[in-house]
């Protein structure tokens, strides 16, 4: 497995797992036991770099991910997140803002317990809090640094002003946010920022949460506590529509005897040297096919087709519910 780093000195394989899909968002859970094996194979195959957060449950993805890594915990990086909180009854990701820095630390504490560990190689803010200066947020995570709880210090779907305010306080490892080929708002200025600050980018959903693969088309029907149910760029009319991307990247997988799914990874893997995307699975087979993707070499002449095609391509409806995406980039 190819290496990449992140920020000043977090080596991680070149792709990750990102293990939400195994406790929640995507119908219902699967087998547990199941789950654990998945996460103890990618790290057979080489994988180190293990995306989880409180929200994800909440909390029994956490569980998982340290039940699962225990035995391996010093072979690998575990990314978990802070920001939200949680009352009993209330879903993942619709309970309130809280980034005030004792709840930053309740939540290292609360998270060191599930992920079975003594420090958290990587602390993500979820979502930037507006009520929380970001500076205090920082200030924050960096006591946790200093006190050996926390290793590095993450932000999900910042805005550039946050990053760099945060930054100044106390060095951003990694900058995590949507990012493939079909959303690619952050090459605006989000890159350019990273590259400028030397910080890494861990793209989640990497293959359109799951559309890129060329599994779903607009027959496709979810299961009722899928959150794709509630995004309008799968409404069947959209998915009608954006199957010409998927079509480019069949196209281009036959040629390099490859699938759709590698074709994706590759192309973000090629975008800088600094990215390490976390795409999500529960199926072994599918595990291998993404991994297959880090020896998939994109040349420049299929980077330009890909850029020529793509560009000719609108994609249709939003990645989020509007509620959702006030949420992001502040």
């Amino acid at each position: 497995m190819q290496k990449r780093r992140l920020g000043q000195n977090l080596e991680v394989s070149a792709l990750g797992l990102g293990c939400m899909g195994m406790s929640f968002a995507y119908g219902p859970p699967p087998d547990r036991q199941q789950m654990i094996a998945l996460i103890r194979a990618a790290v057979e195959q080489g994988v180190t770099l293990f995306d989880t957060a409180e929200a994800y449950g909440p909390f029994t993805n956490e569980e998982l991910v340290g039940e699962a890594l225990e035995p391996v915990r010093e072979q690998v990086v575990i990314a978990t997140k802070f920001g939200f909180d949680f009352e009993p009854g209330v879903d993942a990701g619709q309970g309130g803002m809280n980034s005030r820095p004792e709840h930053i630390r309740k939540v290292a504490e609360a998270s060191l317990k599930r992920l079975r560990t003594d420090h958290i190689d990587l602390f993500y803010q979820h979502r930037v809090d507006p009520d929380v200066p970001i500076e205090e947020v920082a200030g924050a995570v960096k006591e946790l640094i200093a006190e050996g709880k926390v290793r590095h210090f993450g932000l999900s779907e910042p805005g550039v002003q946050t990053i760099r305010r945060a930054h100044a306080v106390q060095p951003v490892t990694a900058v995590q946010s949507e990012y493939s080929l079909w959303w690619r708002r952050p090459e605006q200025e989000l890159l350019p920022a990273l590259e400028e600050l030397g910080i890494g980018l861990v793209p989640f959903s990497p293959l359109g949460k799951g559309f890129l693969t060329g599994k779903i088309d607009e027959t496709t029907t979810f299961a009722p506590d899928d959150f794709r149910q509630i995004v309008p760029r799968f409404t069947p009319e959209a998915r009608k529509a954006n199957q010409a991307l998927v079509d480019l990247l069949a196209r281009i997988a036959e040629q390099k005897d490859a699938t759709p799914a590698q074709v994706a990874l590759a192309w973000l893997l090629a975008q800088k040297p600094w990215i390490a995307p976390i795409p999500g699975t529960t199926k072994p087979h599918r595990l291998e096919e993404n991994l297959g993707a880090v020896e998939l070499v994109l040349a420049p002449d299929d980077l330009r087709e890909i850029e020529a095609a793509a560009s000719r391509i609108t994609v249709q409806g939003e990645r989020y519910p509007e509620e959702l995406e006030r949420r992001t980039g502040v």
